[in-house]
């Protein structure tokens, strides 16, 4: 709990940037929420990309915590800004360019097309600062220093709310921007965050001690290889998961801005609770990558399944609030009386999948803290391309079901992923003494001995 309640607030500061734009957006009317949710839903795809190659770090970092090897952890660190950089910028652009045609391909409907391009294109500008950002938060969560990302994802809040304000509205002489100025506020809060934790990361005494003059200072191929070996499944596996709620948010943006604009809300909703059980999820990366590196095989179990029960526990919760309040939630978003009555059905069905969602995030997170990321990312593709989103198309679109029929698809593929993760945690933790290895390289991916047979 101590270090989960810092790795969640941290998330829901993450998702606080989010939230934000949506809220300042439906003041603006319909149009302006959904062009920014279908940018939003865009975006998300290179979001995703970075975040998971660099949960590389967690691991990597926690184990050679637990097993007392700190000193290797500066030149590690210095080989992810390297890639969080190259990453970045391949991003930014591809962001740039292929966003505004992704959103021509998925026929979103064209009224909403420039100012999804708008959104889009400014946004993109984030993505460098991004990757940087996310590098330093992998150093110091593995360092269970979970508080430092907290508060610079506070401060990056307290930059990107004056500028959403400023831009999208126009205010203090700068014309409105709509779509365009939330994009623009969200980069300009990323580079923010990026530059301050840089600086913090050096500069504190509490990261001395990590060998800084150590290692290559210029980019090592097999340490670069090493990160994206163990980040590259990971960053698969999220962008299955994202990319099924993208799709569904770009599919759904056939059906018109007032579809569009109470999905996004119901969304928002599901993604701010989601943050508690994915900030315990980082938690277990590290738990877990801890015991790993000091060779606790029961150590591993114990926190594997101590986190998922946490996480299970608190989406019970939200399951609760999202059944019985749904009006009350809605209604904090927007006043349109269409908008409200699509947001609460929908919100019923986020309720419906709030239990799968907290155990299969809880349940990825401690299979990454062993590092086994490849059958995750196979079960990822089952779960939600070759269940969910088949499901969600056809109850949609072939049975007319509309937006409650792709909801009802994002039911099935969290409910297959959460039982098949779960059931490969429960597995691999049960092999005991050989599931621990005494020298793990920090960017190694170990097979596991039920694989190896």
């Amino acid at each position: 709990m101590r270090l989960a309640l810092p790795l969640v607030a941290a998330q829901l500061t993450a998702v606080g940037g989010n939230l934000i734009d949506v809220v300042m957006a439906g003041h603006l009317g319909a149009h302006t929420l959904a062009a920014v949710a279908v940018g939003a839903n865009i975006w998300s795809l290179p979001l995703m990309a970075i975040i998971g190659v660099m949960m590389a770090m967690p691991p990597s970092v926690a184990q050679l915590d637990g097993a007392r090897r700190r000193g290797e952890v500066g030149a590690l660190f210095r080989q992810a800004v390297w890639l969080a950089l190259v990453l970045g910028v391949v991003l930014q652009q591809a962001l740039y360019w292929g966003g505004p045609a992704l959103a021509a391909a998925m026929r979103v409907d064209p009224a909403l097309q420039d100012d999804v391009r708008a959104f889009v294109r400014a946004v993109s500008w984030g993505a460098p600062g991004l990757a940087l950002f996310v590098a330093c938060r992998g150093l110091s969560d593995g360092l269970s220093m979970p508080r430092v990302s907290l508060v610079v994802g506070l401060c990056g809040l307290v930059v990107q709310l004056p500028l959403v304000w400023t831009l999208m509205y126009g205010r203090l002489g700068v014309p409105a921007m709509g779509a365009a100025g939330a994009g623009a506020a969200n980069a300009v809060a990323l580079w923010a965050q990026a530059l301050a934790y840089l600086a913090y990361v050096r500069l504190a005494r509490r990261f001395a001690g990590l060998g800084w003059e150590s290692g290559r200072r210029r980019p090592d191929a097999a340490a670069l290889f090493g990160l994206l070996r163990l980040g590259g499944p990971i960053a698969v596996a999220v962008l299955l998961e994202v990319g099924m709620f993208s799709a569904t948010g770009l599919l759904v943006g056939r059906l018109g801005e007032v579809i569009v604009a109470a999905h996004q809300v119901a969304l928002n909703v599901a993604s701010i609770t989601f943050m508690v059980p994915l900030g315990i999820a980082m938690t277990i990366t590290v738990r877990v990558g801890n015991a790993v590196g000091r060779g606790d095989a029961v150590g591993v179990r114990r926190a594997g399944m101590v986190g998922i029960g946490m996480a299970g526990c608190a989406q019970a919760l939200s399951c609760i609030a999202m059944l019985t309040v749904p009006h009350a939630i809605i209604a904090l978003y927007t006043s349109d009386p269409r908008v409200l009555g699509v947001g609460v059905a929908l919100l019923g069905f986020a309720g419906v999948f709030q239990l799968s969602d907290g155990i299969q995030v809880a349940s990825a997170g401690a299979l990454r803290g062993l590092k086994d990321t490849r059958l995750p990312m196979a079960i990822t593709l089952f779960a939600y391309w070759g269940a969910g989103m088949p499901i969600g198309w056809f109850l949609a679109f072939p049975m007319g079901m509309g937006a409650q029929g792709m909801w009802m698809g994002l039911v099935v593929g969290l409910s297959c992923a959460a039982v098949l993760l779960f059931a490969r945690f429960h597995r691999l933790s049960r092999l005991g003494a050989g599931l621990c290895r005494d020298a793990i390289d920090p960017v190694a991916q170990p097979v596991p001995a039920a694989d190896r047979r």
